[in-house]
Parts: structure tokens; C-alpha cells; sequence
């Protein structure tokens, strides 16, 4: 009983230790530091004797002002209950200032290290003399510790908004990577169940963007020639599902080879065109797909055939499509992607200043 009696203390005693953050106390000092030099600025005439006395008092008024701020107004913030005595607590605190400050510096003269610059008639002119002082010092702490409060605020606010940003962009890119392979999957599967000699080709190309998917799609950006290769390899496994009758059209003007994009930024829509476009279209299916960046102008446009007319009704859009864009409104400020459906074509054009990016 008694070792359980013991422990329980303990146990009680170690909740009750105050915890100080120690950037919060260097905060105080250099705040403290601040208030010293401009007093010395302002008593210029005896700025020696001046700086020493306001030291002496401001090591006072720093706990004062490090209870006040940091456990006493946080203690009754938000809680309706507690703000019943709040007229208590800050009268406490007033007249700790009040009678304290007046009290610290008569200690300070007779320890001789505070210089008595004028004489009181009596405790309360010295008392509120030395409160009228320390106004200054609560109205000065308080400000710039609200500024510095709001300022780390928005700082935090900033960085959960990003990584807020990040997560839903890689659970974006989590979706569109599986819908892109599953697509590539079930190509490969026809050919197979048609026991096409194309079969073990078509496994090698899946292998190679299978390895550009794991490993060099992790990072934010790759080489656009990258993006143009993996476009590329889709296309040719594409081609293997059809004969001779499907016309692809791909070419580019790019620039500058190196230029960065996002990984797998522009294959959904190369994608779009082969299943929701080639593969519905009974006659002269076709893809053309022209890709140009000068001046960190992306331009990307891809047109194919289908068998949908515009009185069918609007274009739905895929998850391919609505994934597309939402990564482009988390990455870019500058960008436009329209889609427009004709007499058995469709077409898609999306447009980036790559300079916008976030």
C-alpha cells in the first residue's frame, strides 16, 4: 500500500512539473535585448547608469511577463469557466507589477547594483512610478509576442496546407498509376488469350515501364524526353493489339530535351484515346498526339477517333481525366485543359507554363 501510495505521488508530483519551451525563453531574450538597446537610445544622457537599472528591472519583468503570457492569459483563453476568475488573476498580476517592480528595485539599490536616478516621497508615488513604467514593457512583450504567435501560425498553417497538397497528390498518382497498368494488363491479356506471337514482346515493353514506374517516378519531376519515352512504349504496346488499319501520329517540338515535368503527367491522356477512343471505333481508327514546349510553354494535344457524336451529350469525363485535373490545379497556377467531342472524333488539349509551378 504504501509502495502504491508512493508511486501515485509521484506519478502526481510529475505531472505538475511546468514544462518551459526553451525557444519561447529565447524569444524573451532577445526581446529583452531589444527593449534594452532603445531605452539606451532614449535616456542618451546617462545612458550607462540608465541601461544597468533597465536590466536590473527588466530581469523582473521578464518573469512577470513570462507567467503573465505564457501560462496565465493561455490558462484562461477559450474556457468560459476560468474566465470567471480572470478578473482575479489579472488583478494579481497587476498588482504584482505594481508592488514588485517598486519592491525589486529597492533591493537592487541596496545590493548597489541599481542606480537611484530619483527620489520617492513616499511607497505609492514610488509604486506607480515604476507601474507607469512597466506598461510600456507589457504593451512592447505583448505586441511582438502576438506578431511572432501569428506569424508561426501561418508558417504551420502553410506547411500542413503542402503537406496536405502532397498526400492527395500521391494518392492521386496511387490511382492513376494501377488504372494505367491495369489498361496495359488487360492489352496484354487479349493478345494472349488470342495466343498472339506479339505476347512476349508486349511482356518486355510492361517490364520496361514497369521499372520507369517504380523507379523513376518517385521523385517530382523527370526529363521530358523521359515522359516522350514512356509515351512511346505505351503507344507501341498499343499498336500491337491492332493491325495495320489504326494510324498513330506522334511527334514533338520540344526545346530543351532536359526541361522538367511531372512524372506520368501527360499519359493520361494518351491513354483516354486508346480505350475510350481506338478501341470503340469500328473504321479507321486513328491517334495523333503533338507535344511542344518553347519558353516554358507546354502545349500537348491529342485527337482520336470514336464512334460518339456531340448530341449524345456532354463529354464524362474518366478518373483519368478528373485525376489529371486535380494534379494540375495542385501543381500548376497557370494551366488549361479542354476537352471537345465532334462527329466521331474527340480531342483533348492541355496547355502549362511550367514556370507556374507551385
Amino acid at each position: 500500500r504504501t509502495d502504491g501510495f508512493s508511486a501515485q505521488t509521484k506519478g502526481s508530483i510529475h505531472k505538475m512539473k511546468i514544462k518551459i519551451n526553451k525557444e519561447r525563453v529565447k524569444l524573451y531574450l532577445r526581446l529583452a535585448g531589444i527593449s534594452v538597446f532603445f531605452s539606451a537610445l532614449i535616456d542618451h544622457e546617462t545612458v550607462l547608469k540608465s541601461t544597468v537599472n533597465y536590466i536590473w528591472i527588466l530581469a523582473y519583468l521578464l518573469v512577470s511577463h513570462f507567467i503573465l503570457f505564457e501560462y496565465t492569459l493561455p490558462f484562461i483563453r477559450f474556457n468560459w469557466k476560468r474566465l470567471l476568475i480572470a478578473p482575479f488573476l489579472i488583478f494579481a498580476h497587476l498588482m504584482f507589477y505594481a508592488f514588485g517592480t517598486f519592491a525589486w528595485r529597492y533591493f537592487g539599490i541596496q545590493l548597489q547594483v541599481y542606480f537611484p536616478m530619483e527620489e520617492y516621497k513616499n511607497i505609492l508615488e514610488g509604486v506607480g512610478d515604476q507601474f507607469g513604467n512597466t506598461l510600456g514593457s507589457i504593451i512592447f512583450f505583448g505586441f511582438f509576442l502576438h506578431v511572432n504567435d501569428h506569424q508561426k501560425l501561418r508558417r504551420t498553417a502553410q506547411q500542413l496546407r503542402i503537406e496536405k497538397q502532397e498526400a492527395e497528390l500521391n494518392y492521386l498518382k496511387s490511382q492513376t498509376n494501377p488504372h494505367f497498368l491495369f489498361n496495359t494488363l488487360n492489352n496484354i491479356y487479349s493478345l494472349a488469350r488470342d495466343k498472339s506471337d506479339l505476347a512476349p514482346e508486349s511482356i518486355l515493353k510492361l517490364s520496361k515501364m514497369l521499372r520507369y514506374m517504380l523507379y523513376e517516378t518517385s521523385g517530382a519531376f523527370v526529363a521530358i524526353e523521359q515522359e516522350l519515352k514512356i509515351i512511346g512504349d505505351y503507344i507501341a504496346l498499343e499498336k500491337l493489339r491492332y493491325d495495320d488499319s489504326l494510324l498513330v501520329n506522334f511527334n514533338h517540338d520540344v526545346e530543351d530535351m532536359k526541361q522538367a515535368l511531372p512524372p506520368l503527367l501527360l499519359i493520361p491522356l494518351v491513354e483516354n484515346a486508346f480505350k475510350h477512343g481506338v478501341s470503340e471505333t469500328r473504321s479507321q481508327p486513328f491517334v495523333d498526339i503533338h507535344l511542344s514546349v518553347k519558353q516554358r510553354q507546354l502545349a500537348f494535344f491529342v485527337k482520336n477517333s470514336t464512334e460518339m457524336s456531340p448530341e449524345e451529350g456532354p463529354v464524362k469525363e474518366n478518373i483519368g481525366l478528373s485525376n489529371l485535373r486535380r494534379q494540375l490545379e495542385l501543381l500548376y497556377t497557370d494551366y488549361s485543359l479542354s476537352v471537345e467531342q465532334k462527329e466521331n472524333v474527340f480531342s483533348a488539349t492541355l496547355k502549362i507554363n511550367l514556370s507556374s509551378h507551385v
